[in-house]
Formats: structure tokens, sequence, C-alpha cells
């Protein structure tokens, strides 16, 4: 089960754990939160202030010790701490409104502490722009180990979540798993998270096979792609968001839901008439009219009802992947299993549900994302026959 450092408060125990993944140090984590667990349980406007003054002094604390690396010619120190950083930006930004004009202000510190990092430790790390209509998607390009123009290699497009970032699969160590099978990654923040979001305000909208084709029309210019082996993954939303490309985008040759959500709607309406499943952030409501762009309730239920994969999943010819947590707190395993059920012209419809005995219970496996993260490249590796 999931380490709830805030018992009495699940979106901030899932982003404390979520920290962590990404390289946070859970002893100076404590040093600065433990005063928050009085106020967790209120979970109102000033604990979430509270929040993000916590987490972003965790950020300046580790972005100056970097900068004191840098002078002394430690760049390894320097980026790792650059990268802590990031992570520890990205989670203070994670619960503060939207109308916060500090919202924006953090996110851009992180994406400086991500770049500082990239920089200090060389990563093979590619930031990339996706063309897209008059306007382009923010992108991290993750190469195959050993692969070139000359020896090309498979790709996986990975779409966000409904509050996941590029910056974050690539912390928790996502694209470094596929390179090591010979699988490429791009990182996509596709309208509706990211920096699609916050800096181009692109709006969320359900058919997400009009930025999948952008994102596989932007591939196929890359001389060290094959251009017959490329799929497409999502995490936590990205459950919805990357079937439903993969159902309107013939393109695609695999698609990976990490973590299913077969039908928003559902999930929508009890989140908002209170009898719904747990909350990944705490200020949902508002930042699903954020995401959306919507102002009322009843907006965002129009959007989300048009969220489901009834008619996506039976137009999938490519082999499809379903990770899925038995104890699921946001998502019911129900979701999953009907994902695949309804995969019915699939060559390859395969259900992976992770138990107590084995680890990664929770959503998406934040208790344990490391046995995710090598279950879904060893099976993108199998499906396009990579050999390393």
């Amino acid at each position: 089960m999931m380490f709830e450092y805030f018992p009495d408060n699940y979106p901030w125990s899932m982003a404390t754990l979520m920290a962590i993944n990404a390289g946070g140090t859970l002893s100076e984590i404590d040093t600065e939160l433990s005063d928050l667990k009085k106020v967790a349980g209120k979970n109102d406007t000033q604990a979430n202030e509270s929040w993000h003054k916590a987490w972003c002094s965790l950020g300046v604390k580790n972005f100056v010790l970097a900068q004191n690396d840098v002078k002394l010619g430690r760049t390894l120190s320097a980026g790792n701490k650059f990268f802590r950083s990031a992570a520890y930006f990205m989670t203070g930004e994670r619960m503060c409104s939207s109308q916060s004009p500090e919202r924006l202000e953090t996110y851009k510190k992180m994406l400086n502490s991500f770049e500082l990092g990239q920089k200090n430790l060389k990563t093979p790390v590619q930031r990339v722009d996706v063309p897209f209509g008059d306007t382009k998607l923010p992108a991290l390009f993750y190469p195959a180990e050993g692969s070139s123009a000359n020896k090309p290699a498979p790709c996986i497009i990975h779409f966000d979540g409904l509050d996941v970032m590029k910056e974050f699969l690539f912390l928790i160590g996502l694209p470094q798993e596929y390179a090591k099978r010979g699988i490429s990654t791009l990182l996509l923040d596709h309208p509706g998270v990211g920096e699609a979001l916050r800096i181009h305000d692109l709006k969320l909208t359900p058919e997400t096979e009009i930025p999948a084709k952008a994102a596989l029309d932007y591939l196929e210019e890359r001389k060290d792609i094959i251009n017959e082996k490329i799929g497409i993954a999502g995490i936590s939303l990205g459950g919805y968001y990357a079937p439903r490309a993969a159902g309107f985008e013939p393109r695609i040759k695999c698609v990976i839901a990490w973590g299913a959500i077969n039908d928003y709607g559902s999930i929508t309406r009890g989140r908002l008439d209170g009898t719904g499943t747990n909350l990944s952030v705490s200020h949902w409501e508002e930042h699903m009219h954020w995401v959306l762009g919507t102002s009322k309730k009843e907006e965002i239920l129009e959007v989300t009802s048009k969220m489901t994969l009834d008619e996506a999943l039976p137009n999938i010819r490519c082999p499809i992947l379903v990770l899925h947590g038995e104890s699921d707190r946001q998502i019911p395993v129900d979701l999953a299993k009907k994902t695949i059920s309804e995969a019915t012209n699939s060559p390859r419809a395969d259900l992976k549900i992770f138990s107590a005995q084995e680890g990664g219970v929770e959503h998406c496996q934040v208790d344990n994302p490391k046995i995710a993260m090598e279950y879904m490249a060893d099976w993108a590796s199998e499906v396009f026959v990579v050999n390393t």
C-alpha cells in the first residue's frame, strides 16, 4: 500500500510520494513538511498555501546548493540537486490555485531547474517542439541507447495525465527504462497539461488523436525513428488519452494505458456530486475548469461525458496493454477489465493487475512505479521485437 505521510489528506500524501519517486529525499522533506500534518486535514486555501511555501523552500534550498556546486566545478552533484529542485517546485505548484500568480512563477522555476539539471548532467534528453497548428507542443525526446540516423529505433509517444507533466515522467526514470531496451520516447505536453496549458493556454479536448497525429508527423521526419514502430502510452487520465488516439490513428502500432480510464464522464459525475473516488489534487473542480476552459459544473460534464472509449476500443487493431493496481482509490479496477474486454479487434490485449503481494496496488503504481515502468518497457520491447 501507499506510504501516507498525511493520513488524512490523500492528494497531499500521493504528491509527497510522487516527489520522492522523482528523486526527492524523505529526510529533508520531513524536516520541512512535518508541521503541515496539523493542517493537512483541513485542505483549505490556507493549508495549500502553506504546502506551496514549504515545497518551494525545499526547491530554493536545493537550487542554491546546486549553484554552489557549479562554482566548485562539481557539475554532476549540481545536476542532481537541480533535478531535485525541479521535483520540489513541481510538487509545490501542484496544489496551487490556477488563479494564483505564484503557480506560473513556481512552474517557471521548475522549468529552469530542470533545464540546468539537463545541462550539468549532460543527459541525452532533448527538448523539442512539435508543430501543432499555428503553435507548438513542448516535448522531451529521449533516444534509445545506441540509436542514430544509421540505426533507427522504435519510439513510444508518452502522453501525460490530468496533472502529470513531461518533466515528472523523466525524473521518475520512465524514458530511461525504454532506452535500455532499445526504444526511444517522446514525452509530450499535449493540450490541457504541463507547458502546453501553462505557457500556451491550450485546453484539453476529448479528441486526443489530434495531438497524437502531430507527434506522429514530427517523429516520421526524424531519421533515427522506425516509422513502422511507433506506439503511444499515457499515465492516469492518459489511460483514456492513449487508447482514444490509437482508435482513430492507424499509424500507432501499440498502445499502453498506465491506469485505465474507460469512461471519464462517470468518474467526473461521482466526484462532482460528492460520491466519487479520491481526488488527485486539492482544487480538483477548479483544476478541471482550468484544464478544460470551462466555468460551470455542467460544462465539465458536457466535455467529460464525451471521454469514453466505447467507440475507440473496437477500432484498435494493434497490441494494447492496460496496467492497473488492484486497490486503486482513484479509478475502479473494473474499468481496466472493461477496457481490455472491449478491445475486440486487437491482436494482443493484455491486462496486468498489480497485487499486494508484488506491490504497485495504488493508482498508477505510485506505491511502486519502478515495477510498472519495467513491465511496460519489457512489453513494448516484445511487441516491437527489439534485440538489446
